[in-house]
């Protein structure tokens, strides 16, 4: 098969998936219509434990999300109206087991994918069940991936020294591959050590016949080779990078696949914490980094710290912008926000701009108008707030208050009139022009 993108999985549309893709460039697809001008107002819905809007054909966004708490958890996919958010078609309670927040995508052959728990299914449009698959490990996996080939990829959320701490006699988290039609299991894999964060993956530039999937382990960051020919996973042997190194440092979350680096924040430790928010939820004694580790030559974690205070914590990945040579990450425990102006691996990040920010959630980046999505929960008001600064300057551009009460530290998604959709597990809000 040719291979033109690593997005050749997911359906042609402006966020087809967490993030926006598998790379987690946390971008709009090229030609979606930047964030309205002027004012912006939020139009909210309750919505228990939603998690995570993406969309598909102009008009059709989705919703996926769980119930709390139980060992026997369900997953749930809406199709929900696009102004008002209210539910149009829903599917049955899907089984999932341990929970831990799922992910949902929608695939080149127009079906959507939900990963939930220790089950994946495979749902029509109109959110009736095709199939599913329930998964070997009886853990939560932490959502999927969409490879080029259109199989999927997904991995045990296992690891660190807290409640998710791998079993004993399991060496490490285990990635699996399914098939889409039918979702039967292709190829597997153990890992060396357990892996909190989300899967990322880009093509593999060396001959373009396959996928590399990047994994963070709670100590290493990893690459595992998807050949598409032969439909078989390998571990990179010759790429791997420790990034923990420091007394009190712990795990990394989700990378950021961007301009020839993974990016990724650290000291993820603790998370388990949250309520309403993440602010002085932290556990590591080090500070917390921005860790910069490159895809080719030399294999070496890069770290700067984002603000230099212990007890930081994070759940999420940072933003970067190759167009503008600009890394954002934050601290939420410390409630801080910081950019950096990078150059080539080996070189220092220059301080931007750093601000007293209660960022937590995943962002998201308009790349023609510098627009970065960010977050602030206002413990006073007891509100989340969408945030949008200019991501050279970092001077606000917009605030509008969502009335979550609890702190977003999941997904957004842009919409597809100039506005976005914002999930926090107690209030799904889209943000957008004054109608």
């Amino acid at each position: 098969m040719v291979v033109r993108s690593i997005l050749d999985g997911y359906w042609p549309s402006p966020w087809p998936a967490e993030d926006g893709g598998p790379a987690r460039r946390q971008t709009p697809a090229p030609g979606t219509p930047p964030l309205a001008a002027g004012p912006l107002v939020a139009t909210n819905r309750p919505v228990f434990m939603g998690c995570m809007p993406i969309l598909r054909d102009p008009g059709e966004v989705y919703l996926q999300g769980h119930t709390p708490g139980s060992p026997e958890s369900t997953a749930w996919v809406e199709r929900i109206d696009p102004h008002s958010l209210q539910p149009l078609q829903r599917s049955p309670d899907l089984p999932g087991g341990r929970p831990w927040p799922g992910g949902l995508a929608a695939h080149a052959n127009g079906s959507l994918y939900v990963t939930f728990g220790r089950w994946c299914h495979r749902l029509a449009p109109d959110c009736s069940v095709l199939a599913a698959r329930q998964l070997p490990r009886e853990g939560p996996y932490n959502s999927l991936l969409i490879l080029p080939d259109g199989h999927l990829v997904m991995k045990d959320f296992a690891g660190g020294t807290g409640v998710h701490a791998l079993p004993p006699g399991v060496r490490g988290s285990e990635l699996v591959v399914l098939e889409p039609e039918r979702l039967e299991l292709v190829a597997r894999l153990e890992l060396p050590e357990g892996s909190i964060a989300r899967l990322s993956a880009d093509l593999d530039a060396a001959d373009g016949a396959g996928a590399r999937v990047s994994v963070v382990g709670d100590r290493h960051l990893f690459r595992v080779v998807w050949d598409l020919a032969r439909a078989t996973l390998t571990l990179d042997e010759g790429f791997t990078a420790p990034y923990l190194e420091q007394p009190g440092q712990t795990f990394g979350w989700d990378a950021v696949l961007a301009d020839g680096s993974a990016w990724f924040l650290d000291n993820g430790e603790g998370t388990t914490g949250f309520g309403p928010s993440l602010f002085g939820k932290g556990v590591s004694a080090a500070p917390l980094h921005l860790v910069r580790v490159p895809l080719d030559g030399e294999r070496r974690a890069e770290r700067t710290e984002i603000c230099g205070l212990p007890d930081g914590i994070v759940a999420n990945p940072p933003c970067v912008d190759p167009d503008r040579k600009v890394v954002v990450g934050f601290d939420s425990g410390n409630g801080v926000i910081a950019a950096f102006r990078y150059a080539e691996p080996g070189r220092p990040l220059d301080l931007l701009w750093r601000h007293q920010q209660n960022q937590a959630g995943h962002m998201l980046l308009y790349p023609a108008t510098g627009e970065l999505v960010s977050y602030d929960y206002d413990h006073a008001r007891g509100t989340e707030q969408v945030v949008v600064r200019d991501i050279e300057t970092g001077v606000e551009r917009v605030r509008v208050a969502i009335n979550s009460p609890l702190q977003c530290v999941v997904f957004p998604a842009c919409g597809f009139e100039g506005d976005l959709y914002v999930a926090t597990f107690s209030t799904l809000a889209r943000v957008g022009a004054v109608e």
